[in-house]
């Protein structure tokens, strides 16, 4: 899996697309781990662009929370931008928005994580 990323506002902005699912969670956990060997105190924000993700299983949700706990016990920023509606029900139901940071655009989270 490619992870594609950008800097923005100082924040890394790294691409994820596709499904989520078992079959890819080994490899999204794999294409994580080097971006959040970066995501430390005072290092820039990692944030999740899922615009091209339309779908993400528990076993994707899975990888995320493992990856925010990750990051918090770095001391870094990591969150998720702008979820498709299916993603973002299923991120609702399961309240894991209240687990991982999410914003509705790239711009509102480099906003947000800029300050």
């Amino acid at each position: 899996m490619k992870l594609p990323t950008r800097e923005q506002a100082g924040i890394l902005i790294v691409s994820v697309s596709g499904r989520i699912d078992h079959n890819a969670s080994e490899e999204f956990t794999k294409a994580l781990d080097p971006l959040l060997d970066r995501c430390t105190q005072g290092a820039s924000p990692l944030l999740l662009d899922f615009s091209g993700v339309d779908y993400i299983s528990s076993a994707g949700l899975r990888v995320l929370m493992m990856a925010s706990r990750r990051a918090k016990g770095q001391m870094g920023i990591f969150a998720i931008t702008a979820l498709q509606p299916m993603v973002q029900e299923v991120f609702a139901i399961s309240r894991f928005n209240l687990i991982v940071p999410c914003y509705a655009s790239i711009e509102s989270a480099c906003k947000a994580l800029g300050s």
